[in-house]
């Protein structure tokens, strides 16, 4: 039987984030997601926070755990894009991008690790991307972002291995998703062509590794990236 955990998903009201929330509470575990705006899926505790602010996060792990108990899984998941050619990116987006995507996983992980140092138990897991490491034109920013999490979670297995926690990167691909379904036709034959498993992938596929990643079965691995692309970017 699956330990019952108190979960944390940054922008868990829609996407993958929403996906891995849904899938932590079909689990039957305590879930709580940050979101800027709206709330998570039925079943979790939706508390509001922006991971650019500091503050706002402190507040609203302190009522997670206080409604939950101490937080055991966290994910950081929240992201923007602000996509553009290098020539056109100002300072500005690429210095937006980092800031929630990076340095807000850092606050994130740094306000929310004191509950797993203390129990001596914890999975951190953050939500890459395939372009962090495949990377992708007019997505320096992005990609900066997202392979940076990839020293972040290798360096906290150093740092925090011997007290039971495990860190983790999952790197998604293509996922059907509003952004995807926006696409025309043509676009997204084209961008299937290059995906050898030929097909985008359910956000509940995501979930399904996140999840696995949070179970006591995966408690041997971490500063691992586990690609979920359909063999898009391969080699990670």
């Amino acid at each position: 039987m699956t330990t019952v955990r108190t979960v944390l998903v940054t922008g868990g009201n829609r996407g993958i984030g929403r996906a891995i929330a849904e899938k932590f509470i079909e689990l039957g575990h305590r879930v709580a997601v940050t979101a800027r705006s709206g709330e998570g899926p039925a079943g979790s505790l939706t508390v509001h926070a922006d991971v650019t602010d500091g503050d706002s996060l402190t507040t609203a792990i302190t009522a997670v755990e206080e409604s939950l108990g101490p937080i055991e899984v966290l994910v950081a998941n929240a992201g923007i894009t602000k996509d553009t050619l290098l020539m056109r990116m100002t300072d500005d987006d690429f210095e937006t991008v980092i800031d929630t995507n990076l340095t807000g996983s850092f606050r994130l992980v740094k306000r929310g690790i004191n509950s797993m140092i203390k129990q001596r138990f914890g999975r951190v897991i953050f939500i890459s991307s395939v372009v962090g490491l495949l990377g992708s034109a007019g997505q320096v920013n992005y990609a900066a972002s997202k392979s940076a999490l990839v020293g972040f979670a290798r360096s906290l297995t150093r740092e925090l291995g011997g007290r039971g926690i495990t860190a983790n990167v999952v790197a998604p691909g293509f996922i059907e998703t509003d952004m995807t379904s926006s696409l025309s036709d043509e676009q997204q034959a084209a961008y299937k062509k290059s995906i050898p498993a030929g097909r985008f992938a359910q956000p509940s596929e995501v979930a399904a590794v996140v999840a696995w990643l949070a179970s006591d079965d995966a408690a041997y691995i971490s500063g691992a990236v586990i690609p979920v692309d359909g063999g898009l970017g391969m080699g990670h």
